[in-house]
């Protein structure tokens, strides 16, 4: 192992072309991982960001332990390996999503099929290429400038800042499978710099075959394989299938169809078919994002049609309240909308956070005509914001809230996100729509429910329960009404104030008509708490098997479907069959005891009686599922499965199969802490001797880069999301907090030029400060991102880049400065190691981050990110150790 110092061009600095080269390339290497998410979004059920984070920063931590252990042979031939990755990049960038497009990876069938890991691996083996091909690019530029590091690292920063503007940009004029040109773009401006300055200018016809051939092979193969299993596959092969609107932007691609095959009425009841005379034909229009749905775009009904409205559940508040005061939380597809206008409303208020999903309904001549022109109605005002954000600076107060539909497809994902926010639902939106009400005034919650056995049906009624009982402890029984029907709708209305008897038997008439089975009120049996402990032992019992059995083969009962209690059928031992089950419980003895009604009703009305009598903790631990109420800090419907019981579930995955994208946070977590330990000790392996054996300060030098990659990751990956607070949109999110990140700490990193000299001082001021900067944001940040969650849209998006631009301007100083010092210290040979601990550990971090979000909430990224600066601080003595002199060694 040869040292890197020395007068040759490894460590002059950079003229301007170079360092333009360097800022280009770097914008398309963010460019492309931006665009890989969006592929993901598309063509799954999630952007899966953090995923595409490891893999980019795992390309950074490989190249980097190379480049330590074998930089002698890059030293030598540093031109050929900048022309050959130049020329490379390009192509392997869109060959790699090409390929891995190609892959039949689905994780519908990750449990089910050995293949699918296989195909799994491949899947983010190829990404990975690209990645490390961009690694190796900026790794070479990084050495050969280290004698003005900050400057260098300014040019990476800000270049990979530009790339995400330019992607951003590129997303209101190109559909997601052509935005491979954004980072193709920023390749070849970049490779053309390089190529004509210090490269070889004769390989400029090379470059040109290059970008020829990315471009044949992004246009000629599919960039976006959408699963067969999303709404919009489903959609596409219906016989009438018609797409009428098509528009792309940040805030994702929006497809709308038409068909006769689209009937997804709410929760319609089935006695609609026996009271109505005539029942509306094509009543709905699907429209998808990115894929997901169908979002039901409701017609303007004709007035003989229109009772067909109260066969919906989304109808009961009208029932009670006439003529009122209306706000609808989200449009969506208008059906809220057309309910209220249809039972008589007054007024409707009617908040929308997507701008394209306004455009669409409001200026699609189609989609206007078909629904009636809803949005000009002179009952009807837009609200041009999302309703959680409306609702806390509202002034006037409603009759009734309506939060119904804001999700396609339920509360879960069925694709397993790993994370997925729900600000919509936490235990602050509720209160602020409770607040919103007036005396008497009703508050609406209609959503899909199509999970057996209940998982984010049970989360939601903890968190309005939660929030029921904070807003009026003595009559949360009183001020409750919730009712369901099987895999299709649960409904729960708040009523400020108590509903009085008479309502209850009213609304409890409508659903005995109507076949919606009652959750609450409902006349406790006696024994009902026991009952409630052995229904749960019983759901426990289906996947571990009784008394901690290998499982539901060897459960040891019968679980009997359909039946009434006492009768037995065919034997089940199948999770997820449980709609009707009774089974017969062990007793203390091992005994049969009583048999258990184990349908979904059931289980709903035993737990909201605890729930609603304070008893959170029994149903909390007792629930084979986590049933913790989401707040603005841990708004997830996701990590369904107790941390406790994850080594239990590893060999029955197949029961858990929404659940694969939390468990594979763990898997990644797991493995890239295990990759980014052996990435750290290879170069101190193969160079122990001869570099590492006799130098001061190694230890602060691991520390300190190993806590500068966690803690910067963490913050980025969670200030993202928390800015979807204030944002609405994840794509936006992404790509406005990286864009950000990076501009800001560029700035950072070249300013810290300055300040080498006294770098001591300077890490002690700057660490300390972001550590004051997160604790603040840790309590704090929350309540300024709703306070302008009301501006326009892009006075929200500066807004949020005002509040990031403190902790991320701060945060370009650590890096530079600790590799700036190894190079006063004339500690060279430390310096691709500790670029390479930096991006290793980072790979770690964006692993972390989700997970912590999801177990212990946003702000605990926050303060473990305040950690890691803070050891990173105390670090940095040891970093900068002088070297004992040789004739003292």
């Amino acid at each position: 192992m040869s040292d890197i110092a020395g007068t040759g061009p490894t460590t002059e600095r950079l003229p301007l072309g170079d360092t333009l080269a360097l800022a280009l390339i770097s914008g398309a290497v963010i460019a492309y991982e931006l665009f890989v998410m969006r592929v993901f979004a598309n063509s799954g059920w999630s952007h899966f960001g953090s995923t595409i984070v490891s893999i980019a920063m795992l390309g950074f931590g490989v190249f980097s332990t190379v480049l330590c252990i074998w930089k002698g042979a890059f030293k030598e031939r540093m031109t050929a390996w900048m022309n050959g990755g130049v020329i490379l990049f390009g192509p392997a960038m869109t060959a790699a999503n090409s390929l891995a497009q190609s892959v039949p990876f689905n994780p519908i069938f990750l449990a089910s099929d050995a293949n699918q890991k296989v195909y799994l691996g491949c899947y983010f083996l190829l990404y990975f290429i690209p990645f490390l091909i961009g690694a190796m690019l900026l790794g070479l530029f990084f050495l050969m400038g280290q004698r003005s590091f900050g400057k260098v690292y300014f040019a990476n920063m800000c270049g990979s800042g530009f790339g995400g503007m330019v992607l951003f940009a590129a997303m209101y004029g190109l559909l997601p499978e052509r935005l491979y040109l954004a980072p193709l773009a920023l390749w070849a401006a970049g490779a053309l710099l390089w190529l004509a300055g210090r490269g070889k200018p004769r390989l400029l016809p090379a470059l040109a075959v290059s970008v020829l051939v990315s471009l044949l092979t992004g246009h000629a193969f599919v960039q976006i394989n959408v699963s067969p299993y999303k709404g919009v596959s489903y959609a596409r092969q219906f016989p009438d299938a018609k797409r009428v609107y098509l528009s792309a932007s940040p805030f994702g691609l929006l497809e709308v169809y038409s068909s006769s095959y689209f009937h997804f009425a709410p929760g319609l009841s089935d006695a609609a078919t026996l009271y109505l005379d005539e029942m509306p034909e094509q009543a709905f229009l699907g429209m998808y994002i990115d894929g997901d749905g169908p979002i039901g775009i409701m017609k303007k009904l004709p007035d003989k049609q229109k009772e067909y409205i109260r066969f919906l559940p989304l109808s009961m508040p009208y029932l009670l309240k006439k003529e009122p005061e209306v706000l609808v939380m989200q449009f969506g597809g208008g059906i809220s909308t057309n309910v209220a206008l249809a039972m008589g409303a007054r007024k409707v208020t009617v908040a929308e956070g997507s701008p394209m999903v306004i455009r669409a309904v409001r200026d699609s001549a189609f989609i206007a005509e078909f629904t009636g022109h809803v949005l000009a109605n002179p009952l009807v005002e837009l609200v041009p914001s999302d309703g959680r954000i409306y609702v806390g600076q509202r002034r006037e107060a409603f009759d009734i809230v309506d939060l119904s539909l804001a999700d396609s497809t339920g509360l879960s994902m069925p694709g397993g996100s790993p994370i997925h926010e729900k600000y919509t639902y936490t235990k602050e939106t509720f209160l602020e729509c409770i607040r919103a009400l007036r005396d008497g005034g009703i508050l609406s919650v209609t959503v899909w429910n199509r999970e057996d056995p209940p998982k984010s049906a049970l989360k939601l009624l903890t968190t309005i329960i939660k929030a029921a009982g904070e807003a009026g402890p003595e009559r949360t029984g009183q001020s409750l009404f919730i009712a369901h029907t099987y895999l299709s709708t649960l409904t729960a209305l708040y009523k400020k104030g108590g509903f009085t008897a008479e309502e209850f038997r009213e609304l409890g008439k409508y659903c005995a008509k109507m076949s919606f089975e009652v959750v609450w009120p409902w006349e406790k049996r006696d024994g009902a708490a026991g009952n409630l402990a052995a229904v749960f032992d019983a759901y426990r019992s289906v996947y571990f098997g009784p008394r901690g059995d290998a499982g539901p083969e060897s459960a040891g009962f019968p679980i009997s479907v359909g039946s009434p209690p006492g009768e037995t059928t065919a034997a089940v031992n199948t999770p997820g069959d449980l709609s009707a089950a009774v089974v017969p419980a062990a007793d203390a003895s091992g005994g049969q005891a009583e048999a258990q009604d184990l349908s979904a009703g059931n289980l709903y009305r035993l737990v909201v009686d605890r729930l609603i009598h304070g008893d959170f903790k029994t149903v909390s631990d007792g629930y084979v599922f986590n049933t913790d109420w989401l707040t603005n800090d841990r708004p997830y419907f996701a990590g369904f499965v107790k941390p406790a019981d994850i080594a239990d579930f590893a060999d029955r995955l197949e029961s858990i199969s929404d659940e694969w994208g939390y468990l594979l946070l763990w898997a990644t977590l797991f493995l890239s802490a295990s990759l980014g330990s052996i990435l750290l000790l290879l170069p101190v392996a193969f160079g122990w001797k001869a570099f590492f054996g006799r130098r001061r300060g190694k230890l602060g030098i691991v520390a300190y880069f190993l806590c500068l990659g966690i803690g910067y990751i963490v913050i980025e990956i969670g200030m993202i999301s928390k800015v979807l607070l204030c944002l609405g949109n994840a794509t936006v999110s992404v790509a406005v907090l990286i864009t950000g990140m990076l501009l800001f700490s560029g700035v950072g990193s070249y300013v810290s030029g300055r300040f080498v000299s006294r770098a001591s001082g300077t890490i002690l001021v700057v660490c300390s400060s972001i550590v004051g900067i997160l604790l603040l944001y840790a309590v704090g940040l929350d309540p300024l991102l709703a306070g302008v969650g009301t501006y326009p849209y892009w006075a929200r998006i500066l807004a949020c880049l005002a509040l990031l631009f403190p902790p991320a301007f701060l945060m370009g100083f650590p890096f530079a400065l600790g590799m700036a010092t190894l190079s006063e210290l004339g500690k060279e040979e430390f310096f691709v190691w500790a670029w390479g601990i930096n991006g290793s550990f980072s790979v770690v971090g964006a692993a972390l981050a989700p997970l912590l979000s999801v177990l212990f909430g946003l702000s605990s990224i926050l303060l473990v990110s305040a950690v890691a600066y803070l050891v990173a601080l105390v670090s940095f003595r040891g970093l900068r150790k002088p070297d004992v002199p040789a004739a003292v060694r």
